[in-house]
């Protein structure tokens, strides 16, 4: 768990995170929303150490993050694993060196260690025999995996994802997805992910977070945002008139009002 108590951060006279507090569950993907400027890079740099608050805590499992020294700071991010937007792998190491890199940094294991532990998040993340191919020789989707391999060969506690889905298409968005939830509960996890992904949001989102100008707007879950009145989150959500339709229908079945059973050329007629 990671509890954020009242940070601010500022660059110059601009106030860029403006007294945010949140707190991540175990277990939980917990989603960061917001459009551009809004802040939520920052928001995340912070916790992972980046940025350091301008006042505020953040803590660890109780250790708060904020007071800790360099070395005591390094013991921690040792528990943490990053999938970068993009992925960010190496381009000029293989898939397995790639997934290695932090064992190397972080680790005295031998070779032989090193490549056992290598294989085991490769099969979990369903890329068996893929150890020597370079990253230009596969796809999108299977440099996410291999990004989510690398984050979690250290059996991180708290797992940070910096827009898993971008560039990819919408049905390998939704098995990056999956994989991410599935790993976040099997491990008990503290899922952060920063994103723009409404999919990312509707089915995965345990907790929800939009921000808006370096304030915390609105907080709650994936179920709780279809119903919610913060006129703000709407517009940022249902920005085209097909998923406010949508919104709007899903309100009305949840009230009674028509059945979900009923045709849908029926309904739009």
């Amino acid at each position: 768990m990671i509890e954020v108590k009242n940070i601010r951060k500022g660059f110059g006279d601009k106030i860029v995170i403006d007294d945010v507090s949140a707190v991540m569950e175990a277990g939980k993907c917990n989603l960061i929303i917001g459009s551009s400027g809004s802040g939520k890079t920052v928001f995340m740099k912070c916790l992972v150490g980046l940025f350091k608050p301008d006042s505020g805590h953040i803590i660890y499992h109780g250790d708060d993050f904020t007071a800790m020294d360099d070395k005591q700071r390094k013991e921690i991010r040792k528990e943490i694993g990053m999938l970068f937007q993009g992925s960010a792998l190496f381009d000029s190491l293989t898939v397995e060196q790639n997934v290695m890199f932090p064992l190397d940094m972080f680790t005295d294991w031998t070779l032989a260690e090193k490549k056992q532990r290598v294989n085991e998040v490769l099969k979990r993340v369903e890329l068996v025999d893929t150890n020597k191919k370079f990253p230009s020789e596969i796809s999108g989707g299977m440099k996410k995996r291999v990004g989510i391999a690398r984050a979690i060969v250290l059996n991180p506690k708290y797992l940070f994802c910096d827009e898993p889905n971008s560039g990819l298409d919408p049905q390998t968005s939704l098995v990056i997805d999956k994989l991410i939830k599935e790993l976040t509960l099997e491990f008990n996890i503290t899922t952060v992910i920063n994103t723009h992904d409404m999919n990312s949001v509707m089915e995965i989102g345990d907790k929800i977070m939009y921000m808006y100008k370096g304030k915390k707007e609105w907080e709650g879950t994936n179920k709780e945002i279809i119903f919610s009145k913060n006129q703000r989150l709407n517009e940022f959500i249902f920005a085209s008139e097909f998923l406010r339709d949508a919104k709007d229908m899903r309100m009305l079945e949840q009230a009674g009002k028509i059945d979900e059973n009923r045709n849908m050329d029926d309904m739009i007629k």
